[in-house]
């Protein structure tokens, strides 16, 4: 795999932004649990090699899960690697920093993520050319509050997160933008894949990516004919709700709800903003729910994707994405 494939690999993982950590005993179970994930929204898992059905269980869903990018995790030795590799893994996980297994993998062409803890372990992997690593055990380690404080020095460093995330912390996580994404189990326990409850399984997934999206309406956009109208509405609207108006060069903004247009913007009525915590990751998880998105109104920055509109009109209201 060379740069720009590992890249563009690293990218699919930031989208898709949770990566399930399976532990599984019986890789018969892999096919229909990779396709619970798949339909919970989550099309991305490392599977660990503590069990003895981990490299099975990769090349099964490898086979019968295209979609899916699969990993492996807990690799720590050599035989691991190798094994992980010739079953199909996409990416390789080690829960500590082990400069060998780390060159050994990188030296192979594949995706490495070595686990790190400290800002020594991370200076190390930065040395070897990469770009992203894994965080563990995350909540033990400081969590998000020490990786903002590392963010400083290490801005160029993507992380991802695994130990104590799950649906109730995960946001603070994913508005960090140098998440690449969060590892976790909590949607697959063992239980949940010993009891084959995939149901149960895509459910939490799709809750967890609700969770990570965070959507929320930022405001209601109104389009109105000339500047003297849109003054004039916003001064009512003010006026009533005893709200503030913040003057912008197209538009007054009354309170936090609503955007006077000072000319017939988008839309026939106006527009509806919805923020969340990462706007590409949003257009990847509603692209695979049907939406298209008007690639010319794109604006981006340093972070990605900031701004996009979907396609069409919701009763008379275009709707834009917006970073949070």
């Amino acid at each position: 795999m060379n740069g720009e494939d590992m890249n563009e690999l690293l990218n699919r993982i930031h989208d898709i932004g949770i990566v399930p950590v399976i532990a599984i005993d019986d890789a018969s179970k892999a096919v229909p649990l990779a396709k619970a994930l798949s339909d919970g929204g989550l099309a991305a898992a490392e599977v660990t090699f503590r069990t003895e059905a981990a490299a099975e269980a990769i090349e099964a869903i490898v086979s019968e899960v295209p979609d899916m990018i699969v990993g492996a995790g807990t690799v720590l030795t050599k035989e691991q690697a190798d094994s992980a590799i010739e079953a199909g893994a996409k990416f390789i996980v080690s829960p500590g920093f082990n400069p060998e297994i780390t060159r050994y993998v990188l030296d192979k062409g594949v995706c490495m993520m070595p686990g790190t803890a400290t800002a020594g372990e991370m200076e190390q992997a930065m040395a070897m050319g990469l770009t992203a690593v894994k965080f563990f055990p995350a909540e033990l380690n400081g969590g998000i509050e020490k990786l903002k404080a590392l963010a400083g020095p290490y801005k160029n460093l993507k992380w991802m997160p695994t130990g104590g995330i799950n649906t109730s912390n995960l946001a603070a996580y994913m508005s960090f933008s140098q998440i690449l994404a969060c590892g976790g189990t909590w949607m697959v326990k063992k239980e949940l894949i010993e009891g084959e409850c995939y149901d149960e399984i895509t459910a939490i997934c799709k809750a967890a990516v609700k969770k990570m999206l965070g959507f929320e309406l930022r405001h209601i956009g109104i389009n109105m004919e000339n500047k003297e109208e849109a003054y004039k509405l916003a001064a009512t609207i003010s006026s009533i709700f005893d709200m503030d108006q913040r003057f912008a060069e197209k538009s007054v903004f009354v309170g936090d709800g609503f955007e006077v247009m000072n000319f017939m913007d988008r839309g026939t009525n106006g527009h509806l903003a919805i923020a969340t915590n990462d706007v590409d990751r949003a257009v990847y998880h509603l692209g695979r729910r049907g939406v298209t998105f008007d690639e010319s109104s794109r604006l981006s920055d340093d972070k990605g994707t900031r701004f996009i509109y979907i396609d069409g009109e919701f009763g008379g209201f275009p709707i834009h994405l917006v970073r949070k």
